[in-house]
Order: C-alpha cells, then structure tokens, then sequence
C-alpha cells in the first residue's frame, strides 16, 4: 500500500492523528490501520419491554403467517427439523420453540480471516469495522460525471478502498462492472479482490455456483487446505430477505453454501416502512426481526454454530413520492434498536452508513452523519456502505468515499477516550501561564502540539483569506484530488506468486466451464 502512516501506532498516536516530521510532511494525514473499538454503552432507543414485545411479535409473524421459502431443498431441510411446511405451497411456519433454539446456537463473537493475518477482523464485542460501498449500478466523479458501472471502475475503487487505512473491508463490489458478461463477472471481481487487496471481501449469493466460486476463491487467496477454511471463517454474504416475509431460492443457496462450510451469513432484511413494512417503525421492526430471525435460524440448521450476523436495514419511504429516504430519523431510530434486537440475541450487529442525496451536498453530509451515529452509537460491528453511497444506492461516487473516510476517522477518534491524569491536567502549565496569558509556547504544549488534536484529511480549517488566496477549494474538491493522488500512488499488495498462478488457473479453468448460470 503506498499510503504512508505517522510514527508508530502509539496509544497516542492512534487517538490523535498523525505525527508529521520533516521527511513525512507531505504524507497523507491517515490514522494508522486498526480495528476501532467503541468504549461507549450503546443507546437504547426503546425499553426492555418493548424489545421483548417486538420479539414476541416476530414469533407471532413466523408462527401463524409464515415465510415463503422458495427453495425445495430449503423446505425439505426446515421440515426435517420440525417447521410446518404447507403441504401444496411455499408457505412455512415455524413453532416458538424451533426459532429461539436454532438462534441461541449462533456465536456471539467470530474472527473473518483475510489474506492478510494482520488485516484479520474481529466480529462481536465492542469492535466497530468499516465496509466500503457496495452494489451501486453507476459510479462518479466530478471529472467523469456519472456512469454506468465499468471494470475499470470498479478497480479503482478496489484500490481507493485499499489505500484508505480506515475501510477495514469491502461489502460486495463497490460498483456493479456491466461490460463484463454476468456469466463471469464473480470470477474477474473475486480475483480482483485478491489481486488488488489484501482486506476480507464479500461474495454474492446469486446461485450456488457463485458462492461455491467464491468460496474457493477465498481459500486460494490465504493459501490454506479446506479443512482450515472449514475452521476459519474468511467470507462473508449479506443474505437479503424479499419483504415482505420472503427468502428466495438464490439467498437461501447461498446460506446452504456459505453456512455449510462455516462462512459468514449476515441476514438482512431490507424492510422499507410504508412500502414492505407496516407504516409504523415497531411495525416494521417486528416484521424485519422476523425475517432476519427465520434466516438466521436456517443457517443454524444447516450447520450448527455457522458464524452469523443479524443485519437491520429498516427506514422509510417517502410517503409523497415512495421513493426510498435514508438517514431519517426514523432510521437513525430503527438502527438504534436493531442493535437492541440483535444484542437480545446474543449477535453481532450489521448496519450501515446511508443517503438519498443526489449531489455532494449538505443532504449528503447530514444523512450520512444521522446514519453513522445511529449505526455506531446502536452498537454496530459491522457498517456496510461506510463510504462512497449515493442517491440511496444507486450510485459509488469516488469523492464520496474519501468524504466519508474522513467521518469515519473522526468517530474513530471519537470514539478512542482521552486520558485524564497529573500530565494531562496540566496545572503545572496552567500556573506558569496564569491569567491572561496562551499556551502556544509553553513546554507542555510544545512537547504536544504534534499528536494533540486530530489531524483533518480533507477540511479547510484556514482563515476566509488564505482559503481564496487558495483558489477558494471547496470539500467536494479536495476529495477529488486525494482521490486522483491515492490512485497515482497505489501499490498492490504483495502476492505470493503460487497463490497468483492457482487463482489464475481457476478462474480460467471456471470460465471455459461457463462460469455461472445467468438465470434464476
């Protein structure tokens, strides 16, 4: 990675910023790669009672309406494990019992192994990891405009997201490359992730033949047998349910696939309140952990003990127009209490960072703020599309993800509690000082002033006169130019060569075979 870091990772160091010196003075002000860990209780949006009436709800929704499961192999395996499967349909309805025993089997806390040890995730407890922008169709910058999705592209938000210390992995393809045949675009994407990153990746369920790809892919990739692979997890899938109260045949494949071989299902129901989800938040909440329960418990089935996630992504729609919003209120209080649902649980929680804005403006910035600190402060462990969404997910704008980066920073530095003690009271500084005087040259600032505050990537903190004498850059525009300078100064990171050519034999030896199958 060509990124430069500060002085080692020192307590201080990683609270405060970076720590320039004279040969370091033009490197990037990145914090130093590390898993951000939250010292703060999480919010509680709703009482107790109330999160143990949405639970009772939910086994309501899944005892007497049922989930269409539209897999015959997945309604064989439920009805083997005592669900009620309708006899002439695809209704299956599930006993109280059957659900919170199947759930309670999950882990609580799991370790996602990259191809690089030191990149390895921890999953539950108080860590808090960072995904990239994943799925949009179009991609944009200010000097492309907007545009269907391309491989190159796509590459270079690989190697974006590689570069920026604070993405600790990538959710999926952060724009959808659609000059490349569906047939095998899994495999060209998948080895890029190998190629051109060393951090944990995701891989569609989209078909078995995709997963089982990916799965391979991901034990190529860290030069492991399958029995390892089988041991430690190093793959994740979001599993979308199809509100309402629906799991289609290639989501339930995939946590066949994935759960069966120990990887990584992170249910995710995409409820829309007022369109796929009752009008009211508990409505739609009941619906949605009812939902994420039913596959959750699936994947228990199939194997025991698979590492799962319970993801929420409940918001609203607008209600004049029913076109999606993100980063409401509304979700912002909806991510809060998924985080109560998913800890009554005993789960690691997934949430993620969300707009509607169409431009980079202040409707992008205070969205993206709302949906952080309701992920973050409602006890995430995972925050899918932390940096680069658009227009509600239709579009990865590269300055975006550079905007963004710079907020998860912040809260990363928010989030790093500052040491209160005799040196940091400072009153010996304060004496010398005294009334009316500063503390710019003082020896306690002086031995400080380097890693006292955080260090800003991207904001403007010059006087009006200095930022027009500048040429009067604006924020959208200094992205711009950490984006073109990060893509200038990329290295790929190092690749054991017989790892390169097995990838390499793989995908070519998938792609004569055809690749994958393009209907469903």
């Amino acid at each position: 990675m060509s990124v430069q870091t500060a002085e080692g990772p020192t307590p201080r160091g990683e609270r405060r910023g970076r720590r320039r010196s004279a040969s370091a003075e033009s490197a990037l002000p990145q914090l130093p790669w590390r898993q951000v860990r939250n010292p703060y209780p999480p919010v509680e949006v709703i009482s107790d009672d109330a999160v143990e009436s949405i639970h009772q709800a939910s086994l309501t929704i899944l005892e007497e309406i049922g989930i269409e499961v539209m897999l015959p192999e997945a309604r064989r395996i439920l009805q083997e494990a005592g669900a009620d499967v309708q006899a002439d349909g695809e209704r299956v309805r599930f006993d109280r019992g059957l659900i919170e025993e199947a759930v309670a089997r999950a882990p609580s806390r799991f370790v996602l192994h990259a191809r690089n040890p030191e990149h390895n995730l921890e999953i539950g407890g108080d860590v808090v990891n960072f995904g990239s922008v994943a799925s949009a169709p179009n991609a944009s910058d200010l000097e492309g405009g907007r545009r269907p999705g391309n491989q190159t592209d796509y590459r270079n938000f690989l190697k974006l997201g590689q570069s920026l210390n604070i993405i600790h992995l990538f959710g999926g393809y952060p724009v959808e490359p659609v000059d490349l045949h569906p047939s095998v675009r899994h495999l060209d994407c998948l080895a890029d992730f190998v190629r051109l990153t060393d951090k944990v990746f995701h891989a569609y369920s989209l078909g078995r033949e995709r997963n089982r790809d990916a799965i391979e892919i991901a034990r190529i990739a860290r030069g492991i047998d399958e029995e390892q692979l089988d041991r430690e997890p190093s793959l994740f899938t979001i599993i979308n349910s199809s509100s309402p109260l629906r799991l289609d045949a290639p989501m339930l494949q995939g946590i066949i696939e994935m759960a069966s071989r120990n990887q990584v299902v992170v249910l995710t129901p995409f409820t829309l309140a007022g369109a796929m989800a009752p009008v009211t938040l508990a409505g739609a909440l009941a619906q949605q952990n009812a939902e994420a329960l039913a596959g959750i418990a699936f994947a228990q089935i199939v194997r025991p003990g698979a590492p799962v996630m319970y993801g929420g992504f409940t918001s609203n729609v607008d209600m004049k127009s029913g076109a999606p919003a993100f980063g409401t209120p509304e979700y912002m209080q909806a991510a809060l209490a998924g985080g109560q649902l998913a800890r009554r649980y005993g789960l690691p929680y997934r949430s993620s960072n969300t707009n509607a804005a169409n431009s980079l403006d202040m409707q992008a910035a205070y969205e993206s703020v709302f949906s952080l600190w309701g992920a973050v402060m409602g006890g995430t462990h995972m925050m899918m599309h932390a940096a680069g969404w658009m227009e509600g997910g239709l579009c990865a704008s590269f300055e975006k993800m550079v905007i963004d980066a710079e907020l998860l920073q912040m809260v990363a530095a928010f989030l790093s509690p500052f040491e209160v003690n005799e040196e940091t009271l400072a009153l010996e500084a304060i004496r010398d000082v005294g009334p009316g005087g500063h503390f710019f040259g003082t020896p306690h600032t002086q031995a400080r002033y380097r890693t006292a505050f955080y260090t800003p990537m991207i904001s403007d903190w010059r006087n009006f006169e200095t930022w027009r004498e500048a040429g009067s850059p604006v924020a959208p525009e200094r992205a711009a130019e950490i984006v073109r300078r990060l893509l200038r100064e990329y290295e790929p990171p190092p690749l054991d060569e017989a790892i390169r050519e097995e990838l390499e034999a793989f995908v070519a030896k998938r792609k004569e075979e055809g690749g994958a199958p393009t209907d469903f």
